[in-house]
């Protein structure tokens, strides 16, 4: 049996002022298939765009508001909204609340650096 706790996961901190906690995935046991993570996102900040080739995503929004966009599409989301990814879409998401932004990421198969690519941005 595998079990990992919060408290134990390492936090990734990222440029745009994210935290992320991966609570589940290939650090922490021999998972391939899928693997999960916990973000959180301050008020005002963007997930840069990007894309992954292999991996499909959803993000499940814990607490906070903002917008997510796929592709050309974008929608305003909040707590208790789960948001498919399919894989090769640009994705982002802005926290436009006023409290920080905590969400799950869930990907299959389980995240691996290789396969997040960052587009440019002007």
């Amino acid at each position: 049996m595998l079990i990992h706790n919060r408290k134990d996961a390492k936090i990734l901190n990222t440029p745009q002022g994210s935290e992320i906690r991966p609570l589940m995935d290939r650090t922490v046991g021999p998972i391939t298939q899928c693997s999960l993570a916990e973000e959180t996102l301050p008020p005002g900040k963007t997930v840069p765009p990007h894309t992954h080739e292999v991996l499909e995503e959803i993000y499940y929004i814990l607490s906070g508001s903002g917008v997510m966009t796929i592709g050309a599409e974008s929608q305003e989301v909040g707590a208790g909204d789960a948001i498919y990814i399919p894989k090769n879409n640009v994705h982002t998401l802005t926290n436009t609340g006023d409290e920080v932004m905590k969400l799950l990421l869930v990907c299959g198969p389980a995240f691996y650096f290789e396969d997040h690519r960052v587009l440019a941005t002007n």
